[in-house]
């Protein structure tokens, strides 16, 4: 079986905390991403979006220049290991309702990002159009936040 590791993109950016929301925003920007890890004393502690920015931290009147992507990020957000396979994570990701996942080694650094985009190019196609349709099908994701987010030992 084909591994996330096998798919997953090693070219990402991450940020410390400490970044304003502005320079992630270029960062995102200037790398054409829509999605950044967030690290600290090497370790990841939450994700930041381009909607997070759009809709947490303009719409609550969070300032650019000053506040930071602490203020507006998703603490302990879901990842899957580098030795999961794909098809697990394929089905996890349609279960949680995300399009990219952190991807960790077993002692949990951050080695990578896998993407809907990368599952697509390796799964089947049946079960990539399942992933997507389930994604995009936004009535189970109030429910799973409410739940707490699901269970993290399912994505991981």
């Amino acid at each position: 079986m084909t591994q996330i590791r096998d798919v997953m993109s090693r070219d990402f950016k991450w940020v410390p905390p400490e970044t304003t929301l502005r320079d992630a925003a270029r960062i995102m920007r200037d790398n054409d991403v829509g999605f950044l890890p967030i690290g600290e004393n090497d370790r990841m502690v939450g994700i930041i979006t381009d909607r997070d920015i759009t809709v947490r931290a303009v719409a609550e009147g969070f300032h650019p220049q000053s506040d930071t992507v602490r203020s507006v990020m998703t603490p302990g957000p879901f990842y899957c290991y580098e030795d999961q396979n794909v098809a697990e994570i394929c089905d996890n990701m349609s279960f949680i309702k995300v399009r990219r996942l952190p991807v960790v080694s077993r002692d949990k650094r951050l080695v990578g990002v896998v993407s809907l985009g990368d599952l697509a190019q390796i799964c089947q196609k049946a079960q990539t159009g399942d992933a997507l349709r389930q994604i995009t099908n936004h009535g189970q994701a109030s429910q799973i936040k409410a739940e707490g987010k699901a269970d993290q030992a399912k994505a991981a």
